[in-house]
């Protein structure tokens, strides 16, 4: 038997530094993070939704400060329950939402940071070491986003530095938070100078790695096995970027929609935060009525949002305050407040989008609605028993969904449903399990 201790594995290989980049032709492209970066380290050896199809589409939003868990879920379930004060408000929609109780995300834990998890279900991220995965807009917008002008929307309010949109690779989408901006690009002609300003860029965009070829394929033979699959991934992807860079192309000599409305006022205040939002709103069915997109997503930065001006209501606190109420009773009216402009104005989009007719369905129908929160009690930083209300998409609504509030059911299962409501044939995403149990199609 030989009896020396086994000393564990120790690279002599110096290092790959993490700013290594391949070159080439005038273009650069950072690598991903390698085991060859780590030093001293052991290291171990489409969519059915054609052009033809019936438009499907998501709009995810998330309020990272949550709702009053007592004034939004119901206490009895099934599609008998009896509408809490907040349903109460949405009472003329009550068939086209699903109200859902007793999920959350597994293990995605921390309080505030897990906002930027809502869309991805990826662990732990107030950890130190934590990476983002890919998102379920972004998921959907890498299949069928060709189809559309923009394979997807990343919008916020009050929150440049926070998204609910994430690449495969980790990266966070910049939001688009000045609805002016947003109506522009929709929906402005450029001049011809600037169409094909577009297009060369989109052209010299598409070789990054035909000129850094022979730099990737030297690296590559100088890494080890798990390295070698990850950095094919990552040209894969990149392929794929490439791929729907000249999909684009082909977008930008097309005009654009032409809407009857003028462009929305820019609202500089953050104070003017349910402005902003009704804003936001108002350019999300536009974009859906002219199938400028079918995936877009809205952060709702409540966080970094200061005292709300509301007509005719008094608010004397920040809105990050006054998730924090302690159970004072003054705080708690006035979050009550906030939280009902929510239901209100989540109402009023509804209604707007079931006039829009598209065939013989209305454009609630064909857009799947999840509004969210990363927590479920925003005075005690919670992040199980998320509040989820699910509207449209044509499912079979009308009911509280009600799962385990101690040991909470996979809100990723829901993520699924979405998948494959949007016909894509997908059987998990992220931490799921499976589709959400008591969702039916109808």
């Amino acid at each position: 038997m030989n009896t020396r201790s086994r000393a564990p594995f120790v690279s002599t290989r110096q290092a790959l530094s993490r700013r290594r980049f391949l070159q080439g032709a005038g273009v650069a492209m950072a690598l991903p993070l390698l085991d060859a970066m780590h030093p001293g380290k052991a290291r171990a050896a489409t969519s059915s939704q054609a052009a033809g199809a019936v438009p499907r589409r998501m709009f995810g939003i998330c309020n990272n400060l949550g709702l009053r868990p007592d004034l939004f879920f119901p206490v009895t379930a099934g599609r008998d329950y009896q509408a809490s004060p907040y349903l109460a408000l949405l009472d003329a929609h009550r068939d086209d939402f699903t109200v859902i109780s007793g999920v959350s995300h597994p293990n995605v834990d921390g309080g505030h940071p897990a906002d930027i998890s809502f869309l991805t279900a990826a662990p732990h991220p107030a950890s130190s070491s934590f990476r983002n995965t890919i998102s379920l807009d972004q998921h959907i917008a890498e299949r069928i986003g060709t189809l559309t002008r923009f394979p997807s929307l990343t919008l916020s309010v009050n929150g440049a530095a926070r998204s609910l949109s994430w690449t495969g690779s980790g990266v966070a989408i910049p939001p688009e938070e000045k609805a002016s901006e947003v109506f522009n690009q929709l929906f402005l002609q450029g001049t011809p100078e600037q169409v094909e300003g577009q297009i060369h860029r989109l052209d010299t965009g598409r070789s990054i790695l035909d000129a850094v070829g022979d730099q990737a394929k030297e690296l590559q033979r100088d890494l080890g096995a798990n390295d070698r699959s990850r950095l094919e991934q990552y040209f894969t992807s990149v392929r794929d970027l490439e791929h729907r860079l000249q999909e684009s192309r082909e977008w930008e000599r097309k005009p654009k929609p032409v809407v009857s409305v003028p462009a929305p006022a820019e609202v500089g205040s953050p104070a003017l935060y349910m402005e902003k939002l009704k804003a936001m709103y108002d350019l999300v069915r536009l974009a859906f009525e002219t199938d400028s997109t079918r995936a877009i997503t809205l952060m709702l930065n409540s966080v970094a949002t200061p005292v709300v001006a509301i007509p005719g209501e008094t608010i004397t606190d920040s809105y990050h305050n006054l998730s924090h109420h302690g159970k004072a009773e003054e705080k708690l009216a006035q979050l009550r407040v906030l939280d009902e402009w929510h239901m209100k104005l989540l109402n009023a989009l509804f209604g707007e989008l079931k006039a829009v007719k598209e065939g013989g369905e209305n454009l609630l129908d064909r857009t799947m609605i999840l509004y969210g929160s990363n927590l479920g009690d925003a005075n005690a930083h919670s992040t199980i028993n998320l509040p989820t209300l699910f509207a449209g998409g044509g499912f079979r609504h009308g009911q509280h969904l009600a799962f385990d509030k101690s040991r909470n059911y996979p809100l990723p299962n829901l993520f699924v449903s979405m998948l494959q409501r949007m016909g894509l044939e997908e059987s998990a995403f992220a931490s799921s399990t499976g589709t959400l149990r008591g969702l039916e199609t109808t």
